[in-house]
């Protein structure tokens, strides 16, 4: 059963959209809320199954399947979407990786990898866009962490690559403002999603480190997608006209321990 259309956001109905990531966790949710919202949504990510149990959820959700590393990538992605509907008005720069990489075992290899996909690939998809944004007076939305502003011991090339998406989302935000393209930043804490996983981790291990985040939050739980995808709603939203250049922490309130 869907649940029914979100009629709050009605600045984003008709607008198209690209997510990044959407194949799970935070990339999903928001690419629900956004086609929920009106928005037709693109939903970028290297799996396609994944992609389609997103597709599957709403009609408004196109999928392309992508790996953002590849040169290539960002223009075909930018091209799949202008051709689809003509416009392209929201970017939503998700897609990243977690690696634990204490610096005793800190490799160039590695390092590189991380930032080609964390930095390198959403410069490249936002550049890709930019003429379409500057037609629509879109909007970018970037997913840092709130380790873009919080060390993490054990993990900090993952920290560094999400400072380097605050300090591009304030740069271009100061870059774009001129011609009307909003540029913001969403950074949350732990979540629910697949990233541990992902990272090499092992269940058990996983668990730990699930229960252990929960214990730190001053809230007391880990954050659901949903919750996080609500705020890409609202810095995505061509009715939120005077934010730009923020970075949005949605921690439970982590960052203020």
């Amino acid at each position: 059963m869907t649940e029914p259309e979100h009629h709050q956001h009605t600045g984003l109905h008709g607008r198209a959209a690209i997510v990044t990531g959407a194949g799970s966790g935070i990339g999903r949710a928001a690419a629900i809320a956004l086609a929920r919202a009106g928005a037709r949504v693109l939903g970028v990510g290297r799996r396609r199954e994944a992609l389609q149990a997103t597709a599957d959820q709403h009609p408004g959700i196109a999928v392309h399947p992508a790996d953002l590393r590849d040169p290539d990538a960002p223009a075909g992605v930018v091209e799949a979407a202008a051709e689809r509907w003509g416009r392209i008005d929201v970017l939503v720069n998700n897609a990243g990786a977690t690696v634990m990489m204490p610096l005793a075992e800190t490799g160039a290899d590695r390092v590189t990898a991380l930032f080609a996909l964390n930095v390198t690939a959403p410069s490249l998809l936002a550049a890709a866009a930019l003429s379409h944004l500057r037609e629509s007076s879109g909007t970018i939305v970037n997913v840092s962490s709130t380790y873009g502003h919080r060390p993490l011991p054990g993990a900090a090339h993952y920290a560094a690559s999400k400072a380097a998406v605050e300090q591009l989302t304030r740069s271009w935000a100061l870059e774009l403002a001129p011609e009307g393209v909003r540029v913001n930043a969403l950074a949350p804490g732990p979540t629910e999603s697949e990233a541990l996983s992902a990272a090499g981790l092992p269940e058990a291990d996983v668990a730990r480190v699930k229960e252990a985040e929960a214990a730190r939050v001053p809230l007391g739980r880990r954050g659901e997608p949903d919750e996080v995808a609500q705020w890409v709603l609202r810095l995505a939203d061509p009715d939120t006209t005077w934010l730009t250049g923020q970075v949005l922490t949605i921690d439970g309130g982590l960052e203020l321990t």
